[in-house]
């Protein structure tokens, strides 16, 4: 056995056994699914960040720049920072007053519980979706790392992932998130670092990125305009209202914590979002062609850095992962078992409720690996999930959150319109779906908000 499959076999043994010992302060479902609403700020940022720093920045967004390079259309990490950094500035505080457990019960309280159980059907594939890219993320490291088929890796990340997440809830989240940032960010620098002296030296690596064609900002490389507008949409629209994120602000102990948590998450996401991309660009002097460009970041870490070195990337590129997966499954777990579960069959001992929260991780995370093993790639699910519904649930959120329009047939045919147009559009191949369902999604509000009047 290698050094660096035993460290990944130790650092994940022992995000078990802080799941394990937290699972003891587990006593009712706001504890499970909101930790209680007691972070502060050092588990609320870090939760934040390690929760939107995924597969997709990692391993997604290094697999892109490696193989297409860098235009204007590309939005990560750019895009996504700036959706944390206006979570904080625009919706934080209002999202936190209401006293939400999930983003559906904004729905239940202002339009009902008809349009509360409709949203939850629509929110929880896009979480199911996030988990999936995780999973297949997961699944190439312990492929890489224990030389097994890519299929194997993916069952055993999975296995992994749905013990890891259904034992503590979101409080074991957030306390391992704060161990699985620390080690991700030491480890993408020290890599870094590394690459830079592998190419010779800080100079050299300037020299290399000025002088790569993969770079061509001019408005033309990105292609036409309005799939350039849909790539930036997606990650800062789109993902706004992504329910992970608004279930780590909703445990903050403070409608303040919650705001300057996710704008200094956004700020830490950025800044250690660019080490991948510059990775990327370095390898592209080095390294030869790859069957799969996502595989770009572990292929340079095991090439160039040593054992211990390495075996600390690896945490670091597991820990990135873990951090958004157990996120993902407990968010559409949440929807499931608190907006339409419990309300059905009346469900009132908490002990109850916990079990049904964690029977639902257990299957959404076997729904995640079926969907991981049956994927094109991390980026195609990444891209799916931000979209997947996610403009008639923005539209409607902020109409909610900020005025005292419409009426609970205006949300939900909001809902509804936006999903059915992003699908069709992705059917017969439109170039920009999300831009389309939400045009369709603000037609909708502003015809139905007419009718009503």
């Amino acid at each position: 056995m290698t050094l660096p499959l035993i460290a990944l076999a130790g650092f994940l043994a022992l995000q078990v056994a802080i799941g394990v010992w937290v699972s003891r302060r587990i006593a009712t479902e706001d504890d499970y699914l909101v930790g209680g609403r007691r972070f502060g700020y050092t588990l609320a940022t870090f939760s934040i960040f390690a929760t939107w720093f995924g597969a997709e920045t990692v391993i997604g967004s290094a697999g892109g720049v490696y193989s297409g390079g860098i235009s204007l259309a590309s939005a990560e990490p750019f895009g996504y920072a700036l959706c944390l950094i206006l979570m904080g500035a625009l919706l934080a505080k209002p999202l936190w007053d209401r006293g939400l457990t999930t983003l559906a019960d904004l729905y239940r309280q202002r339009f009902g519980v008809g349009v509360e159980r409709l949203a939850a059907i629509i929110l929880i594939p896009t979480s199911v979706l996030w988990a999936a890219a995780q999973v297949r993320a997961f699944g190439s490291v312990v492929s890489l790392v224990g030389g097994v088929d890519l299929t194997l890796g993916m069952g055993i990340a999975a296995l992994f992932t749905i013990a890891y997440t259904t034992f503590g809830g979101l409080l074991a989240d957030a306390v391992t998130d704060v161990l699985q940032g620390a080690v991700l960010s030491i480890g993408l620098i020290t890599t870094l670092v590394v690459v830079i002296q592998h190419v010779g030296g800080f100079g050299e690596a300037v020299a290399i990125i000025r002088a790569s064609d993969a770079i061509d900002l001019a408005p033309s490389a990105a292609g036409v305009w309005y799939e350039t507008l849909e790539a930036w949409a997606i990650p800062v629209c789109g993902s706004l209202v992504a329910t992970e994120v608004i279930g780590r602000v909703i445990a903050a102990r403070s409608s303040t914590v919650a705001q300057r948590s996710s704008i200094a998450a956004g700020v830490l996401y950025l800044v250690i979002g660019c080490i991948p991309v510059v990775i990327a660009l370095l390898a592209r002097s080095f390294i030869g062609d790859l069957a799969d460009a996502e595989q770009v970041l572990p292929t340079v870490a095991a090439r160039v850095l040593p054992p211990l070195a390495f075996a600390l990337f690896t945490g670091g590129l597991v820990s990135a992962i873990l951090s958004t997966v157990d996120s993902t499954l407990l968010v559409a777990s949440g929807l499931l078992s608190h907006n339409i579960l419990i309300p059905l069959t009346g469900v009132r001992d908490e002990r109850r409720k916990v079990l049904l929260a964690r029977a639902g991780v257990i299957g959404f995370g076997a729904l995640a690996y079926l969907l991981a093993a049956n994927a094109e790639g991390v980026m195609a699910l990444v891209e799916q999930a931000s979209a997947f519904g996610s403009a008639g649930v923005l539209v409607t959120t902020l109409f909610a959150l900020f005025t005292t329009l419409g009426s609970p047939r205006t949300a939900g045919a909001t809902l509804i319109v936006a999903l059915v147009v992003y699908l069709g559009a992705t059917a017969l191949g439109g170039p920009v779906p999300f831009l389309a369902s939400l045009g369709a999604a603000l037609v909708t509000w502003t015809m139905g908000c007419v009718l009503d009047a």
